[in-house]
C-alpha cells in the first residue's frame, strides 16, 4: 500500500496572509510607512483637538451609533493606507512625500487665497489638510503603478490620442472654472503653469494613467469633503466636475515634480562620488 505525505512548502504557501501580503508586496518600509501615517493622524488629532470634540458633538445619542459612522470617510483611510504600504520604498517614497507637501501647500493656499474654496474653519489655508497631499501622492502613485503595469501592452498611439484629448479639455474647463479671479495673480501663475506643463509632458502614457488615477481617488475625496462642509466650492456644487479633474492635473504636476527632484539628486549624489 502506497503512502502519501503533506508537503509542508505547499501548505505553507497556501496560507492566506502570506499570499496576500505577496499580492501587496509588503516589505519592510511598509510598516514604517504605516506607523508614520498613524503617527501623523494622532499629531493632527492631537494640535487640532477642538476640531476633533466638535466633530464628536455631532453624535446624536437617539440615533443608532452605526448609521452616524461616516463610512465613506472609514473606506478612504483604509483604501489609502493599503495603498502606501504596497511596495514601499523609503528611497522612492520620501520624495514623493516632500513634492506633495510642497504642492499641496501651494495649491490650499492658492484657492484659499482667491476663495475659490473655502474651508468651515476659514483658515487660508489650513494647515491640518495640507499633509493629506502627499498621502493621496502616495497612493496614486501605487495606483499609477499598477495601471502602467497593467496597460503595458496597449500601444503609445493610444495614449497619445487620449492625453490631446483629456488635457487640452481640462485647460479649458479650468479657465471657465477660475474665470472669476482671472485677474489674481495667483491664479494667473496657477494657469500658466498648467498650460506649460500640458505643452512640455512628452511621456503620455505616464501622464494620462496619472491623471486617470488621481482623478479616480479625488473623486471620492472631493465627495467626502464637499458633502460634509469640510470645504465649499464657490459655485456650491459637491464637487465641481473641475475639483475632480483637478486632482488629476495636481497628480501630475507632482509626479513631473518628483521626477524633475529624483534626477537633481541623483546627479548631486553622482558629482559626490566623484569628488
Amino acid at each position: 500500500m502506497e503512502t502519501t505525505s503533506p508537503k509542508p512548502s505547499a501548505a505553507k504557501s497556501d496560507r492566506p496572509l502570506p499570499a496576500l501580503l505577496r499580492s501587496l508586496r509588503w516589505t519592510k518600509a511598509s510598516y514604517w510607512m504605516l506607523s508614520g501615517f498613524l503617527m501623523l493622524v494622532f499629531l493632527i488629532g492631537y494640535v487640532w483637538w477642538p476640531l476633533v470634540v466638535e466633530y464628536i458633538s455631532y453624535f446624536n445619542p437617539n440615533i443608532p451609533l452605526w448609521k452616524q459612522i461616516d463610512w465613506l470617510l472609514i473606506g478612504i483611510f483604509l483604501f489609502m493606507s493599503l495603498m502606501i504600504m504596497a511596495g514601499a520604498d523609503l528611497k522612492r517614497d520620501l520624495p514623493i512625500l516632500a513634492v506633495g507637501m510642497v504642492g499641496g501647500l501651494a495649491i490650499e493656499g492658492w484657492g484659499t487665497q482667491t476663495e475659490l474654496w473655502t474651508y468651515y474653519t476659514f483658515e487660508r489655508p489650513p494647515l491640518w489638510i495640507i499633509p493629506a497631499w502627499p498621502i493621496a501622492s502616495l497612493s496614486i502613485d501605487r495606483l499609477y503603478r499598477l495601471m502602467r503595469q497593467a496597460s503595458r501592452t496597449l500601444p503609445e498611439v493610444h495614449f497619445k490620442r487620449l492625453y490631446w484629448l483629456i488635457f487640452p479639455l481640462f485647460a479649458g474647463l479650468m479657465l471657465y472654472f477660475v474665470w472669476p479671479t482671472r485677474g489674481k495673480s495667483l491664479t494667473i501663475l496657477a494657469t500658466l503653469m498648467v498650460l506649460l506643463l500640458i505643452a512640455s509632458l512628452r511621456d503620455h502614457r505616464g501622464a494620462v494613467l496619472t491623471f486617470i488615477a488621481g482623478a479616480g481617488l479625488g473623486y471620492f475625496l472631493e465627495v467626502w469633503g464637499t458633502t460634509r462642509l469640510c470645504w465649499t466650492y464657490y459655485t456650491g456644487q459637491t464637487p465641481p466636475l473641475f475639483a475632480v479633474l483637478a486632482h488629476g492635473m495636481a497628480a501630475v504636476a507632482f509626479w513631473w515634480g518628483y521626477l524633475l527632484l529624483d534626477t537633481l539628486i541623483k546627479r548631486f549624489l553622482q558629482r559626490q562620488k566623484a569628488k
